[in-house]
């Protein structure tokens, strides 16, 4: 089974920029109701996408509060945990954070190594690209940040 998550949040001053669990050092941070960390919640729901369990808003809905400034690693902990309820397991994980600045290379280690401890997965089986927008739309303006995922399970 195969699924796809994708997600984006707006850039915004006074927030911490939280990627992949993984906190950067940045003038911005993400806005959202939870953590607002973008590529943890596109891994969430490509997760919950393959499983068919709906997505992250189902689960985590915004308009609770015990999700207000949660922690997106502990969510994508208990996503993992239902996962393997349904009796499935993650066979490896691909996502793409697209963000014009800053270059996330220097974090992709630390972020691989946050989303895999979370998931129960080798770090090898979990993959974190990163591409700019190249100056066009909201990423490439540096209003917001983006994340496309995709999660292999098996019975």
């Amino acid at each position: 089974m195969i699924g796809l998550g994708y997600d984006t949040h707006r850039l915004v001053p006074g927030r911490a920029l939280i990627l992949g669990g993984v906190r950067i050092e940045h003038d911005l941070g993400l806005a959202g109701h939870s953590d607002a960390d973008v590529l943890t919640h596109a891994v969430m729901d490509a997760m919950l996408g393959a499983a068919g369990l709906g997505d992250i808003g189902e689960h985590f809905p915004d308009s609770d509060e015990r999700w207000r400034d949660a922690d997106s690693i502990a969510l994508l902990r208990e996503v993992a945990g239902m996962v393997r309820d349904e009796g499935l397991r993650v066979v490896n994980v691909d996502a793409t954070v697209v963000l014009e600045r800053p270059k996330v290379a220097p974090h992709r280690a630390a972020m691989r190594a946050r989303l895999a401890e979370a998931i129960g997965l080798d770090q090898r089986r979990v993959n974190v690209k990163a591409t700019t927008g190249e100056g066009l739309g909201f990423v490439g303006r540096g209003e917001g940040a983006a994340a496309l995922a995709v999660a292999a399970l098996e019975a």
